[in-house]
């Protein structure tokens, strides 16, 4: 199981990889881990990707952090851990808040972003705080989150298995992640990152709706936008072949590593 500076990753690698293309790091959102990820999207074909438990999340060491900007200093000292210089950061929902304070505190690491679900603000309902912060009402908290996460089309099969895998989740590490999520506010320092952005959202998205990446993509400079219809929050599970698509395209678009 590799370990680099405490975080558990998983890493693709193909030999006809191009070697200098910036490789990828995949960053969960709330309560996940690298399994949030379609192995489509972990597996990514012709790429370098890094997948990553964050910090108290499934096997990766530590705690859980309280802020966003914890948890991107940990990608920081990961990052320098396996000497990647640089990389296209790809974040969830958190994630992408993860991704954007990347952006903004260390840039010389970024190369391009790619935020799904994501937003400038990631406000979280305060009964959905209250619920996560108990373990008598985790699992209402649970089965709320992850109904809401998924478009009307998603499969029982599907939905079941992310509430499995959520309810495999330590409470404190759900609570903390949406005491993070909470807390998180970039709106006024988004036109200070200049690098490539891919925003993808799901039309259907009660989580980080719709107007939260219209609005990455009007502040952004440098920002492309496409809506995913009919799926909602987990457009990476929901959508995954549209999701590797749009990745790709945009991956094929940033200049190679000098």
């Amino acid at each position: 199981m590799p370990l680099a500076q405490g975080i558990h990753y998983t890493l693709h690698s193909q030999k006809d990889a191009l070697s200098r293309r910036p490789p990828l790091i995949l960053i969960h959102g709330a309560g996940g881990s690298f399994l949030s990820w379609h192995p489509h999207q972990r597996r990514l074909e012709g790429e370098t990707v890094y997948t990553l438990d964050l910090p108290g999340h499934a096997s990766s060491e530590g705690e859980s952090r309280q802020f966003v900007g914890e948890y991107a200093a940990d990608v920081a000292g990961f990052m320098d851990d396996l000497a990647i210089e640089s990389a296209v950061i790809v974040g969830h929902s958190m994630g992408s808040g993860i991704a954007l304070t990347l952006a903004l505190e260390y840039p010389h690491k970024v190369r391009a972003l790619a935020l799904l679900g994501g937003g400038a603000k990631l406000r979280v309902a305060p009964f959905i705080l209250t619920l996560a912060g108990s373990p008598a009402t985790f699992p209402e908290a649970v089965e709320r989150i992850n109904r809401a996460c998924f478009g009307s089309h998603t499969s029982d099969e599907l939905l079941g298995l992310s509430k499995k895998n959520m309810l495999n989740t330590r409470p404190s590490v759900l609570h903390n992640d949406l005491l993070a999520c909470d807390r998180f506010d970039v709106i006024t320092r988004l036109a200070n990152i200049h690098v490539p952005a891919l925003i993808l959202c799901g039309t259907e998205d009660e989580m980080t709706p719709p107007r939260s990446s219209q609005y990455l993509k009007d502040n952004l400079p440098n920002a492309q936008l496409h809506f995913l219809e009919a799926t909602g929050h987990m457009l990476m599970l929901e959508q995954p072949e549209t999701v590797v698509k749009l990745l790709k395209q945009f991956l094929d678009e940033i200049p190679p590593l000098s």
